[in-house]
Parts: C-alpha cells; sequence; structure tokens
C-alpha cells in the first residue's frame, strides 16, 4: 500500500478523537482530571512525520481528513477541542520536521518535544482542565510514544538500515 502511513495517521486521528468521547478521565492525586487516552496521543505526532515521509506537505490534507471525520464521530465539544489543539499543534510539529533538516529520529523527537506541550494545553484548556500538574502529564504520557519510536528508529539509522 503506497500510503499505508498516511492511512495510519488518519486513523489514529479518528481512533484517539473518539477514544477521549468514551473512555473516562482518571483522577490525579493533586486532584486534576487526566485523559488516559493521552498515552496513545504521542503515536499520532509520529505517525505524523512517516506521512509526511509518504506525501509530503500534503500532509496537512490528511491532518483535516482526519479532524473532519472525528467531528462526525466523537462528541463535538471533544471534537472541536481535540481539532483545534491538533490543528495547531500538528503545524508545530510539521514546521520543526520540514524545516530543520535534522534526521528522521532527531525530527520525531524534536516534533514531538514542541508539539506535545501545546496540543495539551489547548486541549485541556479548551475542555476546562488546564493545570500544570495536567498537561505535564499528558506531555509526558505522548512523549512516551514518541521516544520509544525515536529510539527504534534511531538504532536502525545507526545500522545504516533507514535513510534519513
Amino acid at each position: 500500500m503506497r500510503f499505508k502511513f498516511t492511512a495510519l495517521y488518519i486513523a489514529l486521528i479518528v481512533a484517539v478523537n473518539y477514544a477521549f468521547t468514551v473512555v473516562p478521565l482518571v483522577k490525579l492525586p493533586d486532584g486534576t482530571m487526566w485523559p488516559p487516552v493521552a498515552l496513545l496521543v504521542g503515536f499520532v505526532f509520529v505517525a505524523r512525520d512517516f506521512a509526511q515521509r509518504e506525501v509530503g506537505h500534503k500532509v496537512l490534507l490528511a491532518m483535516l481528513v482526519g479532524v473532519g471525520i472525528s467531528y462526525v464521530m466523537a462528541d463535538p465539544f471533544v471534537a472541536t477541542a481535540s481539532a483545534a489543539a491538533f490543528l495547531i499543534s500538528e503545524l508545530v510539529d510539521w514546521a520543526v520536521y520540514s524545516f530543520t533538516g535534522k534526521t528522521l529520529s532527531q525530527r520525531i523527537l524534536l516534533s514531538s518535544l514542541l508539539g506535545t506541550p501545546v496540543d495539551s494545553a489547548i486541549f485541556l484548556g479548551m475542555l476546562g482542565l488546564l493545570s500544570p500538574v495536567g498537561v505535564l502529564a499528558m506531555t509526558a504520557s505522548k512523549m512516551l510514544g514518541a521516544v520509544i519510536v525515536w529510539w527504534m528508529i534511531r538504532k536502525r539509522e545507526e545500522s545504516g538500515t533507514l535513510n534519513a
């Protein structure tokens, strides 16, 4: 399949947005409400990087398709917050990925480091759940997925089995 990562990216956007509407929030020790689905969002950022390798800057259209489908499938309030967070944070991610000229593994890590806190703050803020602990927890959980993929890609780059 020529567009497998682009299709995966769109599917992950839709899946995560839908999951935010059906998976209940978890109360953290400080009383902050945290969505456990945030653990999956780091993989969306990484999938976007791979989709961009397939389709270039048209990855922004794929993002819009995913957001559009999400709006139909998810709670409109959550979908709107998620869409705003995705649009802004994914643009940050896209810009870092597009213009840094670093290796794939470095772009994955750097774009996620910058994009995930933006996504967390916007999403939680729009839902009325914004707190420093909440943003930190969501960012850390999203970065877990990005760091796992970064490590795997870095190993492949070092072994010469993947071109940046």
